[in-house]
């Protein structure tokens, strides 16, 4: 039995007030039509957050803080195996422009659950949704 390739992909949580920042897959590629945080694939020899940095600047033309770990997600899919790295960060500069996506918005931790995630990413969406309450308590800095 042949094993599975593991993929190591970074996402990013960005945050701007009570919103988080989500972008739907591109037409033709794996899970088109999905919305997901933003992120991409590990390149060899790049850090998972010079991995996000990269792909945030390719996909939306934006630069962000300095990520700050918040969660990792194994998932399996039929081909492959991903290991998802989830980093909290906000914008620094630049504004959120469709580059490498179809579409992006800004969305409540609350109205997460509206939008159609793949699989993978269904857990970080319940952990999202309790961090935005207990910060939003004053629970969390």
């Amino acid at each position: 039995m042949t094993e599975k390739p593991r993929i190591q992909v970074a996402a990013g949580l960005i945050q701007q007030g009570d919103g988080y920042l989500i972008t739907k897959r591109k037409a033709g590629v794996h899970l088109e039509g999905f919305w997901e945080f933003p992120g991409g694939k590990r390149e060899p020899g790049e850090s998972l957050e010079e991995c996000l940095a990269r792909e945030l600047k390719e996909e939306l033309d934006i630069c962000i803080t300095p990520p700050t770990p918040f969660h990792v997600i194994t998932h399996d899919y039929p081909d492959k195996s991903v290991e998802l790295h989830f980093f909290l960060c906000s914008i620094r500069g630049g504004s959120p422009q469709a580059l490498d996506c179809d579409d992006w918005r800004w969305v409540s931790a609350e109205d997460l659950a509206r939008y159609t995630f793949p699989p993978a990413d269904q857990p970080v969406i319940l952990l999202v949704q309790q961090y935005a309450k207990q910060k939003a308590s004053g629970m969390t800095s």
